[in-house]
């Protein structure tokens, strides 16, 4: 049996619209906002928000060329990731990519944070994120980055 992937960090929420989704996560499911910023380069904005310990990640696509604009065309809103902090996301990569699960996206950050992604198509459907370090990991983003 293998070993557990990691703690999770948080999940990543596709929406239309950041504003709108708040209100229900926020007033309906008692959320609490942390911060907000935008990634231009990225192509999406988002909002972290807490609920009882668990870190929900609001993501709104920035124009129609982001990946979130083309998820959300054809999947609507919902569930996009899961993230895992995996503090050796390299070596866990190594060993997934060796027992044949697909990895993508591998992303190695000037912070020295590194990640990547379980293809879903390995992952019964699920797009699932790990790594370690910012910007990856919603617990550990400095406070400058953030907008309160």
């Amino acid at each position: 049996m293998a070993e557990p992937l990691g703690k999770l960090d948080h999940i990543g929420i596709a929406v239309h619209n950041v504003a709108e989704a708040r209100k229900f996560f926020e007033g309906v499911l008692g959320a609490k906002f942390d911060h907000e910023a935008d990634s231009p380069q990225a192509g999406y904005k988002l909002a972290v928000l807490q609920l009882n310990g668990l870190t929900l990640e609001l993501l709104e696509p920035l124009g129609a060329g982001s990946f979130l604009h083309k998820f959300l065309e054809k999947r609507g809103e919902g569930m996009h990731h899961l993230t895992f902090n995996v503090p050796d996301s390299r070596g866990k990569v190594a060993e997934l990519k060796s027992a044949g699960v697909r990895v993508v996206d591998e992303t190695e950050w000037p912070s020295g944070a590194y990640e990547a992604f379980i293809s879903p198509r390995s992952s019964h459907g699920v797009l699932i994120q790990l790594g370690n370090g910012y910007p990856t990991l919603d617990n550990v983003a400095p406070n400058s980055r953030a907008v309160k």
